[in-house]
């Protein structure tokens, strides 16, 4: 009886192992020097508008690597390039850890003039003519749409907005989201995903001509 509880036990380790081994790690922020600054060196700038990348600082929050995001009446986006690194058949699950500490006052991400958001993070899968048939799914902390609500951005038609987190309620505090990719491609393109190219993380506050602060700790692709 001991040798075959051993060797279920055994076998219930391997099984751990093998699914976190499918786990892939996008970002964990421990490459960098906590209080360096500026745009980390596997990231790659937005090629609109004018990014502050002065405003984004790795930090230790809580026993936490995190990248810390600012912004004032300014919009800023980096971008992680993640093709041949994803294979959603395997880990289509996105998991990300983030904390959103000021909110863009009246932001609405369902309307073209308060399109501002604190956290945000953005699966990305480019076609050409990118600026019209890209598809982009932006996984975001909203000031006033409810949890749940999916709609297309008025300002950025390639993307569709779900929104994971609204209000308030849950300021400073650190929380992990989970999203299936597949399924929610699926609900809002009619059919099955190809393996994303990118990854954005992205922070506004310009349209609202306000304030907007988030934190995103570790971010990776899981199985089931």
């Amino acid at each position: 009886m001991r040798r075959r509880a051993t060797v279920a036990a055994l076998a219930v380790l391997i099984l751990i192992g093998i699914a976190n081994a499918a786990d892939t790690v996008i970002e964990d922020w421990k490459a960098y020097k906590v209080g360096s600054t500026g745009l980390p060196g596997e990231w790659k700038p937005q090629n609109w508008g004018s990014p502050n990348y002065n405003n984004l600082e790795i930090v230790d929050d809580e026993g936490r690597r995190a990248l810390h995001l600012k912004s004032a009446n300014d919009s800023t986006t980096l971008n992680r390039e993640i093709k041949g690194r994803v294979n959603l058949k395997q880990t289509p699950i996105l998991e990300w850890d983030w904390k959103s500490t000021v909110l863009p006052t009246g932001g609405n991400s369902c309307k073209k003039a308060t399109d501002d958001q604190a956290g945000q993070i953005f699966v990305v899968w480019p076609r050409f003519p990118e600026a019209v048939r890209s598809r982009i799914i932006g996984y975001v902390w909203d000031t006033t749409q409810p949890v749940g609500t999916v709609c297309k951005s008025e300002k950025t038609g390639t993307v569709t907005y779900v929104v994971i987190r609204s209000g308030p309620a849950d300021l400073n505090r650190w929380l992990t989201e989970q999203r299936n990719v597949v399924d929610d491609f699926r609900k809002i393109y009619g059919d099955a995903p190809d393996d994303p190219s990118v990854l954005s993380l992205s922070i506004d506050s310009n349209d609202t001509g306000t304030r907007a602060e988030a934190l995103i700790g570790t971010i990776r692709f899981k199985s089931r």
